[in-house]
């Protein structure tokens, strides 16, 4: 390949490359300068001034139940994620061993991916009010949000078990330690920066999920429910404001999740 034509892949590449962050990071970097509009501010450019009123209007909970469906939609990401490492973690272990019946259980775990999401919150709307349960934000939207999650969870740690060698885990047993020691000091150490990914997978799929929300969550409202209704009612630049908090506060778990994964990484042991 001439290098001409080298380059003029490179080009292009980039080209598309910057497009496609443009297309991504676009409407928020909109988001967030609107949120910055001035007291008498609207909904478009341009900005009549720059203040701190709208986010102030925020804290003061003048719209909406943001406070309230904040509480709830990071109450239950932390719910969704603490089950999701469990039950990944326990399916990966599971799964190193052939056992009767591993195909048919696999394609089940992950059947919830293929069906449309809104089904799935219909169906278990449905299924809790026929049983005489009302649905709630802790019971049923839970349960929906862990249709979507765990198939991810598991997937994950599949993958990491099965590039996972189990000579360490011979090594220590044959130096004498039990079952359950190779697996807290063995074991553990070496994917505790995947556990924390898959944590990082259930919270942040649980916290911004609309649509497995929309039919389980009941009276009260998660945060994607309350903006989603917000944007029917509200024509002030606070909306801007919410998605920024939100927007900063996501960047900020993710944040925390890389440090945590670069931090266990350093520390694990090493092959």
């Amino acid at each position: 390949m001439s290098r001409d034509k080298r380059t003029l892949e490179f080009y292009v590449l980039a080209a598309f490359f910057a497009l496609f962050v443009l297309f991504l990071y676009g409407p928020l970097s909109a988001i967030l300068i609107l949120s910055f509009q001035g007291e008498n501010g609207g909904l478009t450019f341009p900005l009549n001034g720059v203040s701190l009123h709208w986010f102030a209007n925020l804290e003061r909970q003048a719209v909406g139940d943001f406070g309230g469906s904040f509480k709830r939609s990071f109450i239950l990401g932390l719910m969704v994620m603490i089950v999701t490492v469990g039950v990944s973690l326990l399916a990966g272990l599971a799964f190193r061993q052939k056992f009767r019946g591993a195909t048919a259980l696999f394609y089940l775990a992950v059947a919830s991916l293929v069906v449309p999401s809104i089904i799935i919150s219909l169906g278990i709307g449905v299924v809790f009010q026929q049983i005489g349960f009302r649905p709630a934000w802790y019971t049923s939207a839970f349960g929906a949000h862990l249709t979507w999650t765990l198939p991810f969870g598991v997937l994950i740690m599949f993958a990491v078990f099965n590039r996972f060698s189990p000579a360490y885990e011979e090594a220590a047993r044959d130096l004498g330690a039990t079952s359950w020691q190779t697996f807290a000091h063995v074991v553990l150490p070496m994917i505790a920066p995947s556990l924390i990914g898959v944590g990082l997978f259930g919270f942040t799929l649980s916290y911004d999920e609309f649509a497995r929300t929309l039919m389980t969550s009941g009276t009260f409202n998660t945060l994607p429910l309350e903006i989603y209704g917000m944007t029917t009612n509200v024509t002030t630049p606070v909306l801007y404001a919410l998605g920024t908090v939100t927007t900063v506060f996501s960047f900020l778990v993710i944040l925390a999740t890389l440090g945590a994964i670069a931090y266990v990484g350093g520390r694990r042991p090493r092959a």
